[in-house]
């Protein structure tokens, strides 16, 4: 990937598209790969929405986003696009890394090796011992500690590796402080670590945005430790997503009669790395490279050039005949329909646009309503 800073206007446009409805991280790139910039982009996705099957498609306001721009400025926060070279190599390497992010604090913290530390809010106080151990001798070897935040083991993983390096990965907008008994741990972070985010400010955090949040904490980090989490813990899905995005899992047991250590039991039984000390994690990230590997390409290059309307109709008709509410792959729906990698790719583009799509992980894509 060619890193390079991007103009002003390339930045509006950039958080322009990125904040258009309907358009996710895998479809950004893809829309830039075709048009080139975001702004020919912008111009071209009324009339491919229409196609899909949306009328009255609306693009985000200009001056709304140029007031998002601003008052980051006011705060002193960045706004930073995925192929700037602040932006964290490690986040950049994933799939759906967000097109952009906004980031209050010292951005240099993303460029350490980084190990996410994650686990019950309710914790014990093992636990959050555990968390302050683990996190403390880490940073003593210049590794960043990476979190999300929230109470108990996230806040004791922040506190101790405050001094040596850590990244707090928050599921609204960075000037939200959430929960409000973290606030003075905010101010600190922001002060000496990093606090950043994929959505815009002012949002507050709520259950649907901590998925996303999770998903940022194990693509900055080489890895993530589990300290404590119940079986359905939230902490459980960033262990998944750490596997997703080839990341290593690291868990720490716990007693079979405390509640908060059956999910990270059963992660130890699914093959996470048994963690009771930070050697058990150094001995694995050392024969790691510094940073992951370069964000992998589509499966298909994006079509260029106009394409002819009967032909996308009749491959729109062969797509969705071909849908369903299962997942299914882009490549197996290129050999069942028997068409181009190219127009298959228009049609889900068109779709996705129109909100009748929903594109999942390992490039499947779900028909939606």
């Amino acid at each position: 990937m060619n890193r390079r800073v991007l103009t002003e206007t390339e930045r509006l446009d950039w958080l322009r598209l990125s904040r258009t409805e309907n358009v996710g991280p895998i479809t950004f790139r893809q829309l830039l790969r075709r048009f080139g910039t975001a702004r020919a982009a912008l111009d071209a996705l009324p009339q491919m929405a229409q196609r899909g099957g949306k009328k009255n498609f609306k693009l985000p306001d200009a001056g709304s986003i140029e007031k998002e721009i601003e008052a980051a400025r006011k705060i002193g926060a960045k706004i930073l696009g995925w192929c700037e070279p602040e932006y964290s190599e490690a986040l950049a390497a994933i799939e759906d890394a967000p097109p952009l992010i906004t980031l209050r604090g010292h951005a240099s913290l993303m460029h350490k090796r980084s190990i996410g530390i994650v686990g019950s809010r309710n914790a014990s106080l093992n636990g959050r011992k555990m968390a302050e151990n683990l996190a403390r001798e880490l940073g003593a070897q210049n590794i960043a500690v990476t979190s999300g935040l929230a109470r108990g083991i996230d806040a004791a993983a922040h506190e101790a590796s405050l001094a040596t390096g850590t990244i707090a990965v928050v599921a609204g907008g960075v000037d939200v402080i959430y929960p409000e008994e973290n606030r003075d741990l905010y101010e600190r972070i922001t002060a000496q670590g990093c606090i950043l985010s994929d959505m815009p400010l002012g949002v507050e955090p709520h259950a649907k945005l901590f998925p996303r949040r999770n998903r940022l904490i194990s693509g900055l980090s080489l890895g993530v430790v589990v300290v404590e989490a119940a079986l359905k813990s939230g902490s459980l899905i960033t262990a998944r997503m750490a596997l997703e995005q080839g990341r290593e899992v690291f868990a720490v047991p716990g007693s079979p009669l405390d509640p908060r250590c059956t999910g990270t039991n059963d992660l130890l039984r699914q093959g996470a790395v048994l963690t009771e000390k930070a050697d058990d994690i150094l001995t694995h990230i050392h024969s790691m490279p510094k940073m992951l590997a370069e964000p992998p390409a589509n499966d298909f290059g994006a079509p260029t050039g106009p394409m002819d309307e009967r032909e996308l109709d009749s491959a729109r008709a062969k797509i969705l005949e071909n849908l369903s509410p299962s997942p299914v792959s882009v490549d197996e729906l290129v050999r069942e329909c028997h068409l181009s990698p190219s127009v298959v790719l228009t049609v889900l583009l068109e779709l996705e646009l129109a909100g009748r799509i929903e594109r999942q992980a390992g490039h499947k894509v779900v028909l939606l309503g």
